[in-house]
């Protein structure tokens, strides 16, 4: 038996109670909305395996075209468990990091719209200026800068 070949990965999805705040949020750190719908019907449900479903998504994209982030609004069934505080070493936890040009610049603007630093800006060899915070909604965002020169 041999293994799957995996073309590409297609988006990772967050689940998040306001769509138009997430939206914003990761517009500033530069994804584009590439499209927005309402998602329901039997199939759907089958694929999850809540049953009847009725979820609202966005989905943004990198400037580059190659990786997604999938945001999501449930409607129905109603969110049953929440994560967003959990501590960055729970079991499970979500974290999304990006790479960025102009590390400084998007903490300041970031945190001026509310998001917190969760550690510290830190320097990793001479290869990343790396930093996690809690962004809209308390998410887990990891941002990096690439300082080779490469």
């Amino acid at each position: 038996m041999t293994k799957s070949k995996l073309p590409q990965m297609h988006n990772v999805g967050i689940v998040v109670e306001s769509l138009d705040n997430a939206i914003s949020f990761f517009e500033e750190i530069g994804l584009q909305l590439e499209g927005r719908t309402t998602i329901e019907g039997e199939w759907s449900g089958q694929v999850t395996g809540l049953g009847s479903q009725k979820v609202e998504v966005a989905m943004m994209v990198t400037p580059d075209g190659h990786n997604r982030l999938e945001l999501s609004r449930f409607l129905n069934p109603t969110v049953i468990a929440d994560h967003r505080t959990a501590p960055v070493n729970s079991l499970g936890y979500l974290r999304v990091m990006f790479t960025v040009e102009d590390i400084d610049e998007l903490v300041s603007r970031l945190t001026q719209k509310g998001a917190q630093l969760v550690g510290e800006l830190v320097q990793y060899e001479d290869s990343y200026r790396l930093c996690y915070i809690r962004g809209v909604e308390g998410l887990l965002i990891g941002l990096a800068e690439d300082i080779s020169g490469k």
